[in-house]
């Protein structure tokens, strides 16, 4: 498993199609199949939330903050970070269900959980990761809007794709330069 990545997200590539939400609850459901998962008592909770706001759908989920103020806020200590971890982790034996998690999440991204009324949240599907496998989320997505890197993985992808847009612009710029300059 690495626990440098994090999940980026492209919003210019996502289409709110929620394929990422069915994927995270067939993850997180017992059977790990959608046809059987659908039957589940409680149904499958999934823990991204793909939302329309202003033009664009946005996927959120936890971003396992490095400073994490549901961390802090827990009086039980559920919440926890294991040292030198990116995973921000709940253990549902020790929540109490008080929210204040909750109520301190910067991303809003934290839930009451169907089953049992303790919060969920985003785990990075650390069973995936520790079998070597990418958060569900990430795999299902048809546009690759959401993508499972380091941070320098992450800045390479963004100056690549800068560079494509630089180019396709500069010989754009250039044709039509020698359009207009041939005689």
């Amino acid at each position: 498993m690495s626990q440098s990545k994090k999940i980026f997200v492209n919003i210019d590539k996502c289409l709110g199609c929620h394929t990422c939400e069915i994927e995270c609850a067939i993850a997180h459901s017992n059977t790990k199949d959608l046809l059987t998962a659908i039957s589940e008592t409680p149904l499958p909770q999934y823990r991204i939330n793909t939302e329309y706001f202003e033009g664009e759908n946005i996927p959120f989920q936890c971003r396992h903050c490095e400073d994490a103020p549901c961390v802090t806020v827990c009086p039980t200590e559920a919440i926890t970070r294991k040292e030198g971890e990116i995973i921000v982790s709940i253990d549902e034996e020790k929540c109490i269900g008080c929210m204040m998690c909750i109520q301190v999440c910067p991303f809003g991204v934290l839930k009451s959980s169907r089953e049992n009324g303790v919060v969920t949240k985003c785990d990075l599907c650390i069973e995936r990761l520790n079998e070597g496998k990418n958060p569900a989320c990430v795999e299902a997505c048809p546009t690759n809007a959401l993508s499972f890197l380091t941070e320098v993985e992450m800045s390479k992808k963004r100056r690549e794709e800068a560079g494509k847009k630089i180019l396709a612009a500069f010989r754009r710029g250039s044709s039509a330069v020698k359009e207009e300059t041939s005689f």
